[in-house]
């Protein structure tokens, strides 16, 4: 049975202590999509949304959310990131946006937490930007994709 390693031998919540731990080159990918009418995609993609650039605020916000993740999630730890980036995709046959995240760090612990937050932050930042066009969106399928490094290696998951 899996250890969880944020629990301590009495079951009570607590930051692993990576001190002990190489910094050794970590990254992860993330994905997710915001689903919504084809008229929203077009408001999107024609410029037309009131609130300014949907794409651009998105990609902005996920990599800000990147970068404060541990600030977000009570038992992340802070990391100094080396890179993140964030891609918004129109695709007109969900119809909506697929988002992507990719984040690297040198460091003790791993970035599978920053790439899920850069994904969730941008998929929301697409809804807030647009919802007055479009109560129905749906935000979908965020998931791991991929992390390198660290003791347990790669994974990647499976193309569902």
């Amino acid at each position: 049975m899996p250890v969880l390693t944020h629990l301590d031998a009495a079951g009570s919540a607590n930051m692993v202590d990576v001190s002990e731990k190489p910094a050794t080159a970590r990254a992860a990918r993330a994905e997710g999509a915001v689903v919504m009418n084809p008229e929203t995609l077009r408001l999107i993609l024609e410029g037309d949304a009131k609130k300014g650039d949907v794409l651009g605020t998105a990609r902005l916000a996920g990599i800000m959310a990147a970068k404060r993740t541990h600030e977000l999630i009570p038992l992340c730890h802070p990391l100094l990131l080396s890179k993140v980036r964030v891609d918004c995709t129109p695709d007109a046959d969900l119809p909506g946006i697929r988002i992507t995240a990719e984040v690297k760090v040198q460091g003790p612990t791993g970035v599978e937490m920053e790439a899920l937050t850069a994904v969730s932050v941008a998929c929301l930042t697409v809804y807030d930007m647009v919802k007055a066009a479009d109560r129905g969106m749906r935000i979908e399928g965020i998931r791991l994709l991929q992390k390198s490094g660290g003791r347990s290696g790669l994974y990647e998951a499976d193309r569902a």
